[in-house]
């Protein structure tokens, strides 16, 4: 058996929410953004950070209507989906400084998503040397920041933007 010390999950563990709705459903309708860790919102989708990232700042582009199809959202949606993701890159260069990114969706179960009915963009900064010999030898990943400190670091680069405004706790709102 594999253990990672990864003492700063308990908080998500212990949070003992049950809901039997689309977890994306929950968290666009959330009053707690912090909580559920939702760093910006636009008219008509959000970013929030994934719970079990691959690195720090892996996040997911959500829009707000509740669809597995790509080809189902309209116009205004798709361009304001497109128009976060842009300012999510923009945030995310400002807030960790990455060499690049892998950006994608997984539509359908045969793409390996996890969450299939209610479509998401991910979006994983990634540096240059930034594999190490753990998935090679211990087949296994570390993530190198906290949850917590990911989303203060990401919430500040999506303040810094032109583009946004910032009421002091929550999520980033763009203008």
């Amino acid at each position: 058996m594999e253990q990672v010390f990864a003492p700063w999950r308990i908080e998500w563990v212990r949070r003992g929410k049950e809901y039997d709705g689309c977890v994306f459903c929950r968290m666009r309708d959330t009053d707690d953004d912090r909580d559920e860790r939702v760093v910006a919102r636009s008219s008509h989708s959000f970013v929030v950070l994934n719970n079990s990232p691959y690195n720090p700042g892996h996040v997911m582009v959500v829009p707000h209507e509740h669809t597995g199809e790509y080809e189902e959202l309209d116009d205004e949606t798709l361009l304001d989906h497109a128009q976060l993701k842009q300012a999510t890159f923009d945030a995310l260069r400002a807030s960790f400084d990455p060499d690049g990114f892998n950006a994608g969706l997984n539509l359908g179960e045969g793409a390996g998503g996890s969450i299939e009915e209610h479509l998401h963009t991910h979006i994983v900064p990634r540096w240059e040397g930034d594999t190490n010999f753990m998935p090679v030898t211990s087949d296994t990943k570390v993530v190198v920041q906290a949850l917590e400190e990911s989303y203060e670091e990401l919430r500040e680069g999506f303040a810094s933007l032109e583009m946004t405004e910032d009421d002091g706790d929550g999520a980033v709102r763009l203008r």
